[in-house]
């Protein structure tokens, strides 16, 4: 996309900025002239120095009196508020004024406030009925506009066998027309005894229709005859760098390609329109509002082997549009992909890192490897049902340190992908590496996933201020395979060590990777403290658990501070953002117990936003 689109949506950001100031500056000079008034009369000013001295008195004054002296919008009471915030670990009162926290205390602090500076004619009340509420959850890791879309395509999440596999597609396909794209995914091998999917499953009911599916990872997906055709693939090519087309026995092409590969399909795939992705925004925030997921950081539609151009659009297309009409139902902080760093530094120089309170503009993210489900996630043995296969590395890593010098040089935050323990050791050597050659600053560096690592390598996270961006929901789908590509003991020490991070000091933020795992934070939590998957009767790595405390703070306020919005979230504070759930329970000491609760309402702002 055009550089001067981005220019000209900032240029629509700037009039829109500009007319709010009018407006304020307006009605600050009549103000400041009345108040400057007297000053006036007696100095005749001149001196201009004790003039301007006077007027930046009086807004010290203004500012203080509107900060300290007006009426909240909402009194919240009754409660038990766990903040994040380790000042006030919990409350029982809030109040609210124009999207903020202005108060946080117990019941008789607010109430006092409530009877002289706080209360007034429209002040509402909020009685939470001994309820237990939270801040607003952040989801770390999403492809939001991704996930809105695969809610109106083919599901397969809860396929079980290859009849049901099937039987799904021939469903989707019957209404269609002919000639065009069956999409969806979400299948997961696993859950029918890891036997791979073929185009040879589905060949014979999509004579008419090309097929796409993605494996619940999106690293890998299955492409129909019909599709591998018009994209001109056949069992003679050789694999790319950083990819692999799965071969039969014979040799021939079996329909599924992974990583870098996967480009041969999605480069054929007609572009969704803007209509389909606004529409597709909408439905995945009010699925996010509903989960009590108030921030999200979405990391684009970008994959390894598709354009780097989708997040650009997203950004332009969408979000932008979004929040111009008023219609962005949640807060979003946007990465986009590494090789575009200096697009987004220029974006960020003219705009700054907040567009408004609802878009942030985050960092760069990139890829180092692929993932276990597929078999390409970098270990540094081979996995133990293919001995001749220790994953890929999906970026040339050269060029990738090349690209994270720039980056950081440039002051923008980076996040790369790695879940086999290579992957994650060689991100951790190269961030290292950045630090000596651009020096120290408060950048948190991040690593997403950092699912599987070997002993010893936890502590280095904290060494080197690294954001542990994981997703507990994965350990459910990986655990079954986990154990037979990298065998017990590999599986049960290294992999998806939350306490051990936590306990080397390293900070955690929890996120879904929705559309790859629901997004669901009190099931995500409830994941990371059982750690019992589905079929199981005893927890995977029982020592690996956490507490609720921890893991609440790892879907807030750690999960604010992983992507620099700790400032205006995260926590129940004052100064801070109103953004907070109501949840089902009124028992603390239960909800560690059981860590089960679900959403009864959801705000943005101090406002309901759910139901």
């Amino acid at each position: 996309m055009p550089t001067i689109h981005h220019t000209e949506i900032y240029t629509q950001y700037q009039t829109k900025m500009r007319v709010r100031w009018l407006s304020v500056s307006a009605t600050m000079a009549i103000l400041l002239s009345i108040a400057s008034l007297p000053l006036l009369t007696q100095n005749t000013i001149n001196n201009y120095t004790t003039f301007t001295s006077s007027f930046s008195n009086f807004l010290k004054i203004f500012r203080s009196k509107t900060v300290q002296r007006g009426v909240a919008d909402l009194i919240v009471t009754n409660g038990t508020i766990f903040t994040s915030d380790d000042s006030l670990p919990f409350a029982q009162s809030m109040a609210i004024r124009s999207g903020r926290i202005i108060q946080v205390g117990d019941y008789s602090s607010v109430q006092f406030m409530s009877t002289q500076d706080l209360a007034g004619p429209g002040t509402r009340e909020l009685n939470l009925e001994g309820k237990m509420v939270v801040p607003g959850f952040i989801d770390s890791h999403v492809h939001l506009i991704s996930g809105g879309l695969q809610m109106a395509r083919v599901e397969l999440h809860d396929v079980k066998s290859k009849d049901h596999f099937v039987d799904k597609v021939k469903e989707a396909v019957a209404n269609m027309k002919q000639g065009s794209w069956l999409l969806g995914g979400g299948w997961n091998n696993d859950f029918w005894g890891g036997e791979l999917p073929m185009a040879s499953w589905i060949d014979d009911i999509t004579p008419h229709n090309p097929v796409w599916l993605s494996r619940i990872d999106g690293h890998m997906g299955l492409a129909n005859s019909l599709a591998l055709k018009l994209a001109g693939t056949s069992s003679y090519m050789n694999d790319p760098d950083g990819g692999a087309i799965i071969r039969n026995s014979n040799g021939e092409a079996t329909g599924l390609l992974v990583d870098s590969t996967m480009k041969l399909i999605t480069s054929c795939i007609p572009e969704v329109s803007v209509d389909v992705r606004r529409e597709a925004l909408m439905r995945a925030s009010n699925l996010a509002l509903m989960r009590g997921v108030t921030t999200v950081v979405d990391v684009g539609r970008y994959f390894p082997g598709s354009s780097t151009e989708t997040s650009w659009e997203d950004f332009s297309d969408v979000y932008t549009w979004a929040d111009l009409v008023g219609k962005m139902l949640i807060r979003v902080c946007l990465f986009f992909p590494i090789e575009t760093w200096a697009r987004l530094r220029d974006l960020k120089y003219k705009a700054g890192p907040k567009l408004s309170e609802k878009i942030y503009l985050g960092g760069v993210k990139a890829f180092a490897d692929g993932s276990l489900g597929s078999s390409s996630a970098l270990f540094h043995e081979p996995y133990v049902d293919e001995p001749h296969n220790s994953g890929l590395e999906v970026a040339d890593i050269n060029s990738l340190h090349g690209m994270t010098v720039s980056a950081d040089k440039a002051g923008l935050q980076v996040a790369i992908h790695a879940i086999g323990d290579k992957a994650n050791a060689l991100i951790l050597d190269m961030y290292a590496s950045v630090v000596s050659h651009n020096g120290f600053r408060d950048r948190r560096f991040r690593i997403e996933h950092a699912q599987h690592l070997v002993p010893g390598m936890a502590s280095r996270f904290s060494e080197q201020a690294i954001i542990a961006s994981v997703q507990p929901d994965h350990m459910l789908d990986d655990a079954d395979s986990a154990i037979k590509k990298l065998g017990i003991e590999r599986a049960t020490k290294g992999s998806y060590v939350f306490q051990s991070l936590l306990a080397s000091g390293t900070k955690l933020a929890f996120g879904s990777d929705w559309p790859v795992a629901d997004i669901n934070p009190l099931g995500s939590m409830r994941t990371a403290m059982k750690r019992i998957p589905s079929g199981w009767h005893e927890a995977w790595s029982s020592s690996e658990c956490m507490n609720l405390s921890d893991a609440l703070k790892a879907y807030t306020i750690w999960a604010a501070h992983g992507c620099f919005l700790d400032k205006d979230v995260g926590s129940i504070s004052p100064g801070k953002l109103a953004d907070f759930v109501v949840l089902s329970t009124d028992s603390w000491d239960e909800f560690s117990r059981e860590g089960s609760a679900y959403v009864e309402a959801t705000y943005m702002g101090g406002i309901r936003a759910f139901p």
